[in-house]
């Protein structure tokens, strides 16, 4: 087997006994995680349990504090930090848009700085405006004030996806939309990430959300994983954690 053969034989991220401290708290504690290829994996739980510093490890805004974060068979230590965020598609809420780019220059800002030529950019610019059902004739010059929430995360996804990374993190992109226009996203989102076989690793305190985008969900409480499980199993779960979540689905009438 060669080395890139190995390489891709590997999980796409893992995480090594990871521990992040700040000098009066510890946020992530022994963290044990594996990400395979082509799923998606949700880390659910409550604000201030550590997910979204789960997420800035991943991509190296944040370093351990002792143990090793591993991408693509490689210590994010060990990466460039520029070159490791830009194999790594970044979505956050409202779609964490440049108001004074237009949707092209938003979508093409990867690309560009990895120096595409201008045709090979548009091209992809339109392909993925397309992609998340926003036509480029009415959307390229616009900018992100003249969109709906629902538009400016389309764009967000779109930009996340242009240099066509083998890996997504999603921190609450649905969270602040309307709950017809998440639904809508969400589904339309779960389709997008099988068909492009994309690696992605999301966060939300949503339980219907985990149920609905996950292959596997991780139930993180104070800075631990206490549970990591198909949707299925975590359904099955007795654990009091997962069970206070599973009891907020029936509260709001099951989970279709």
């Amino acid at each position: 087997m060669g080395h890139q053969e190995a390489q891709k034989a590997l999980p796409l991220v893992q995480f090594h006994n990871v521990t992040y401290s700040l000098p009066n708290a510890t946020i992530i504690s022994d963290l044990n995680l594996t990400v395979e290829r082509g799923e998606t994996l949700v880390l659910l739980g409550e604000s201030g349990c550590g997910k979204t510093t789960t997420l800035k490890l991943i991509n190296r805004l944040l370093t351990p504090s002792s143990g090793e974060v591993n991408v693509e068979g490689k210590s994010t230590t060990a990466w460039d930090p520029i070159e490791l965020r830009r194999r790594i598609g970044y979505v956050i809420q409202e779609g964490g848009l440049f108001p004074h780019f237009t949707i092209a220059r938003n979508v093409g800002l990867v690309p560009a700085l990895m120096g595409w030529d201008d045709a090979r950019k548009n091209e992809r610019v339109r392909e993925m405006l397309n992609l998340v059902g926003l036509d480029p004739d009415r959307f390229a010059e616009r900018y992100p004030r003249e969109l709906s929430g629902g538009q400016r995360q389309r764009v967000g996804v779109a930009r996340a996806l242009a240099a066509d990374p083998p890996l997504l993190l999603l921190d609450e992109p649905f969270g602040a939309l309307d709950p017809l226009t998440r639904a809508s996203l969400q589904r339309e989102f779960a389709e997008l990430a099988t068909r492009l076989d994309k690696t992605a690793v999301l966060v939300t305190h949503d339980v219907r959300e985990a149920m609905i985008l996950g292959q596997r969900i991780g139930l993180m409480h104070k800075g631990q994983l206490l549970l990591l499980e198909s949707p299925e199993r975590f359904r099955a779960s007795d654990h009091p954690q997962a069970r206070a979540y599973l009891e907020t689905l029936d509260v709001n009438g099951g989970s279709s």
